[in-house]
């Protein structure tokens, strides 16, 4: 499995590598999953959530991205689709 600061600004695939922005990875690592949301990070966010595996901050990115797009979203919703993140088992990264 990736190291979380890896999963979270993973922007794609190369076969079974993960493709990650190595200048968004250096800049924002040290955030929380919160901390990214308010900076209006949703994806990397939703990302830090689903690897956390802890409902209350998939429930927290909702909560902050409906605020900010005045949207009604829920944590049911199908969010991986909204943000193109899903839990993927890479043991090796590219960065980019």
């Amino acid at each position: 499995m990736l190291k979380r600061e890896d999963f979270v600004f993973t922007i794609g695939y190369d076969g079974p590598s993960a493709v990650v922005d190595g200048q968004a990875r250096n800049r924002y690592r040290s955030l929380s999953t919160r901390e990214l949301a308010e900076k209006g990070l949703f994806r990397a966010a939703y990302s830090s959530a689903i690897y956390s595996k802890e409902k209350t901050e998939l429930e927290t990115v909702v909560e902050l991205y409906n605020k900010a797009a005045g949207a009604s979203l829920t944590v049911d919703s199908p969010l991986d689709r909204l943000f193109g993140v899903f839990l993927v088992d890479v043991k090796r990264a590219i960065v980019l």
